[in-house]
């Protein structure tokens, strides 16, 4: 089992990532927000992955932080949903914004995904409303894949280059930009960034 990735970002495309390890190529089926937030070709990154292994296929799939892998994991629990309509759904929704819409019970929210209809958008509100009541997924913190040139991707660029590991960074960025907010300045940003990582 691989459970997460570190090297060099070979390639993206509108699916996938290639993440260069020692040498091997790794293709990482990604959502939408985590594959804008790697960055450019050429860069360290470090990814946490999902296997699945199947009959006539092995697939890896990355994602930027563990909720994010955690809301995957649950989402293919799922009769119906397989690990690309998972995808999608991660790629049109936060992690936060799909715990709102499962705990509202907002299934409009879910079938704004490409692949997802109204009767599976039911289904995965209907399956899921229990199991995400009690699990500390999607919450603030857990969602730390930001888009590269905000305020947050800038932060955890920052908090790399002074050498803390990529989760390290994510935690500490994605709890400072829960504590200060959306509008958070970069330099607010990465003060309280690296009080929280220190502690």
């Amino acid at each position: 089992m691989i459970a997460r990735l570190t090297g060099l970002l070979a390639e993206t495309t509108a699916d996938y990532a290639v993440i260069d390890v020692g040498g091997v190529g790794y293709l990482v089926q990604a959502s939408a927000r985590t594959l804008s937030a790697l960055g450019a070709a050429g860069g360290q990154v470090m990814l946490f992955t999902e296997m699945q292994v199947r009959e006539d296929a092995i697939t890896l799939f990355g994602f930027g932080s563990a909720g994010e892998r955690d809301w995957f994991r649950l989402l293919t629990s799922v009769q119906g949903v397989g690990g690309r309509v998972a995808l999608a759904i991660l790629s049109a929704l936060a992690p936060d914004e799909l715990s709102r819409a499962i705990a509202g019970g907002d299934k409009a929210m879910v079938a704004r995904a490409n692949g997802v209809g109204p009767k599976l958008a039911m289904r995965i509100v209907n399956e899921l409303k229990d199991k995400v009541g009690g699990l500390a997924i999607g919450v603030p913190g857990a969602v730390v894949a930001a888009p590269a040139g905000s305020a947050a991707g800038d932060a955890l660029s920052a908090l790399a280059n002074l050498g803390f590991r990529p989760a390290e960074a994510n935690a500490a960025v994605a709890a400072a930009e829960q504590e200060l907010g959306p509008g958070a300045t970069l330099d607010a940003l990465v003060r309280l960034a690296l009080r929280k990582a220190a502690r």
